[in-house]
This record gives structure tokens, C-alpha cells and sequence, in this order.
């Protein structure tokens, strides 16, 4: 019979997942892979406005500029017109794709692949990260706070407010810095503040990877639709069924959020949660 796990040890390894996020997602908002964030802003500093274009030519140059300014992405001002609900859908719509495709990828190996525990870590690990993203779109932002929601959602522990801040005897400071350190090294081999493709791979697996040190919570994790999991099991195809599961558990993963910001009495503009 396997050891039970507890809060604290739960805490112990969350702990330093939370703070790995925060550079992640940072290069994440940051990495404008398309350029657009910085065509906009030069055409603004050209005083090139949709407003001083109104009597001109529907000319392509206009219509650029027109879809520049309604892009939705993290530093437009169309992403300063969304409420947190929009943005929540952006994350697990966007980026949340990305990381259902990283995830299911070991389903190419079917039934053998699910024999280990790879598929759950780096699950649980996509999850962990967009609920950070989610909860800074909402306003929470402390370390204790996350900590708290990524073991309440993905484990169904609801982890008291001392241990989420790190405050029990055994908490090792200088060990949670390093591992943290260590959770975020291929970020430093990216350019300036962008994001490779691989390099995010890479800090997902290694995220993953810290999360094995409690392997028997990563079953209890939000997961998709029973017929996900049965086609999952089929080598090839099931990597295709495992991605719509995983987009599947990631909507999930949203609305217990949502459950969790009402317990703590988040607001936004559209009103309590």
C-alpha cells in the first residue's frame, strides 16, 4: 500500500512550481510571435491611428492597421478592452492548444504510454501553469494564494493559508530557490524575454518532471470525457483522442477556478465570482 501523501508534501513541491510559472509566463505574453504587438506600437509612435485614417482609401495599409488594433493578444489595447473571463478563454484557447498538443503526445504509444506516468505530469503540469496565468488575469497573484488553488483544482486539497506560505519547520528556503532555479533554465537560453517553441517544451517537461515527487495525486487531476480515455489507449490515434481530452480537462480546470475566485471573493468587472 502506497504512503499517503500529505499537504505538505504537496505544498513542498508546489511551491517552487508557482514561482517557476511566473518567468514563463511572463516570456509567454512578452514573446509576440507574430509581430504584431510591435507593428502596432511603431504605427502608433508614426501617429498612424485608426481615427486620423477614417477619411482615406479602405487601402491595405488601412486595413492593416484597423486589424492591428482588435488584436487580442497581452500588451494591445484590444487585450486592455477584455474582462478577465475573455482572457481566461484566450489562455485556454491559445496557449492552452499548445500545451494539449505537448501533452498528448506521449499517446502515440497507446495502452504502453499510459502505463506510466508521464502523460499525468505533464498534464497536471499545463494545467498548474495556465491556473497561475488564469489567477494573475483575476488579480491573485501572491505565491500562497496560487499554491492554494493548484492543490484545491488539480488535487482537491484545500491546503491551509501557513503551509501555502511556506511556513512549517521543515521548509528549506534555499532548496525551493534552487529548485526553482533549476525548473527555469532553459528559459535563460532563450532570446532576450521571447520563447522558443522548444524552450517552453523543454520548461513544461522539467515542470512535469517536478511534479512526479507526488505521482499518486497526479490521478486525481481534472481529465477529459470517458471516451477520451478509451480511445486513448490505441497507439496513434491515441494521441489525437488524448489532445481532446486534454482540451477537454483544461475547461474544466477553468470552471473550478472559477468555483475556487468565489470562494475567496475575487471580483471583476463583469461581477463576483
Amino acid at each position: 500500500m502506497a504512503e499517503v501523501i500529505s499537504d505538505r508534501q504537496v505544498v513542498a513541491v508546489l511551491r517552487p512550481f508557482v514561482r517557476a510559472t511566473a518567468p514563463v509566463l511572463d516570456a509567454l505574453r512578452e514573446s509576440d510571435p507574430l509581430g504584431l504587438r510591435a507593428k502596432a506600437t511603431a504605427a502608433a509612435e508614426r501617429g498612424e491611428t485608426i481615427t486620423e485614417l477614417a477619411g482615406t482609401p479602405q487601402t491595405v495599409r488601412r486595413r492593416l492597421l484597423n486589424g492591428l488594433s482588435t488584436v487580442k493578444v497581452p500588451g494591445t489595447g484590444a487585450w486592455g478592452t477584455m474582462n478577465p473571463e475573455e482572457r481566461t478563454k484566450w489562455w485556454i484557447n491559445r496557449v492552452g492548444r499548445l500545451t494539449a498538443l505537448l501533452t498528448s503526445i506521449p499517446g502515440l504509444g497507446g495502452a504502453l504510454a499510459d502505463r506510466l506516468p508521464v502523460q499525468d505530469a505533464l498534464g497536471a503540469a499545463s494545467q498548474g501553469l495556465l491556473l497561475c496565468a488564469i489567477a494573475g488575469e483575476h488579480g491573485v497573484t501572491g505565491h500562497p494564494e496560487r499554491v492554494r488553488l493548484l492543490a484545491w483544482v488539480l488535487f482537491g486539497r484545500d491546503v491551509a493559508p501557513s503551509l501555502a506560505a511556506g511556513e512549517y519547520p521543515e521548509h528549506d528556503a534555499q532548496g525551493e530557490d534552487a529548485r526553482t532555479e533549476e525548473l527555469t533554465a532553459e528559459l535563460k537560453e532563450s532570446e532576450g524575454s521571447k520563447i522558443s517553441i522548444k524552450a517552453f517544451a523543454v520548461t513544461l517537461w522539467r515542470l512535469g518532471r517536478s511534479l512526479l515527487a507526488i505521482t499518486d495525486e497526479l490521478e486525481k487531476r481534472p481529465r477529459g470525457r470517458i471516451w477520451h480515455r478509451m480511445l486513448g489507449v490505441l497507439p496513434v490515434v491515441g494521441m489525437f483522442a488524448d489532445y481532446l481530452g486534454e482540451r477537454s480537462a483544461l475547461k474544466r480546470v477553468a470552471k473550478r477556478a472559477t468555483t475556487w475566485f468565489a470562494r475567496l471573493g475575487v471580483t471583476s468587472r463583469t461581477g463576483r465570482y
